[in-house]
């Protein structure tokens, strides 16, 4: 497995149960690029993006390290999967018309991905990343719970990276001036088990598995349970969404 691959082993969980993106993100990327012709989704994990471009481009490239991520993924007749590093996409020069990353920027080097980038995008075309931070329950006493699972109980499990994600990318160099992004959010009302298999997909919570050899998962709904009533009862969440974007093109201006 790739280093930097934390999720092959819980790839199911994470095409299961991680978050789609808002509409609002898509439809103003779609209003910043030159063109619809064809997009790149790099790390696209099980396509939560790729298959929301694919509604705006006539053609998504969606690539990962891991391929038992791409095995999960949701198909999509516009969206090509297949496994290539962020540093080297195999795709022609000047070839697309929108880079996104959702989610994994942190885990990138980041100066030969954006030498990539800068290949592979036609003149003004946009770069676009994106990062959901810390998430939190609407109801009080449920997310207490939460957040001492994420900090106290898988908290030192987290990779050095996770970081980076917590601050939004908002200290990782950029290539180029950032356009305006209209504010966005995340928000999605969850069943008990659903919000137990997001928690599944976390990156230290997989670690915390192969280093302690027991799943913390089903202490935490033992918990939770105690606050949350019937499982079937949704309850809301919501992540603060950060995206940075600019204009790579060769000849952006």
């Amino acid at each position: 497995m790739h280093p930097k691959d934390h999720f092959s082993a819980v790839s199911s969980d994470y095409a299961a149960f991680r978050p789609r993106y808002p509409p609002e993100l898509f439809e103003w990327l779609a209003q910043v690029v030159p063109a619809h012709e064809m997009a790149w989704d790099c790390a696209c994990g099980s396509g939560q993006a790729s298959v929301d471009l694919a509604e705006r481009f006539a053609r998504v490239v969606a690539t990962d390290l891991s391929a038992d991520q791409l095995r999960a993924a949701t198909p999509h007749p516009r969206v090509a999967y297949r496994v290539a590093e962020a540093q080297a996409s195999g795709l022609p020069p000047a070839s697309v018309d929108a880079v996104t990353v959702a989610q994994a920027l942190h885990w990138f080097r980041l100066d030969e991905f954006y030498a990539e980038v800068q290949r592979v995008l036609r003149p003004g075309g946009v770069l676009a990343v994106w990062s959901y931070g810390i998430s939190h329950l609407t109801s009080g006493p449920a997310d207490a719970l939460l957040q001492n699972f994420y900090r106290g109980v898988v908290g030192p499990y987290w990779p050095a990276e996770r970081k980076l994600v917590e601050e939004g990318y908002r200290t990782l160099p950029f290539p180029a001036p950032a356009l305006d992004v209209p504010a966005l959010t995340m928000e999605h009302e969850w069943s008990l088990d659903t919000l137990l298999g997001y928690v599944r997909s976390w990156s230290a919570t997989a670690r915390y598995v192969r280093a302690v050899g027991d799943d913390p998962v089903p202490g935490l709904r033992k918990e939770l349970l105690r606050v949350w009533g019937d499982p079937a009862r949704r309850h809301g969440i919501r992540w603060p969404l950060s995206v940075r974007a600019a204009r790579c093109g060769s000849t952006s201006g």
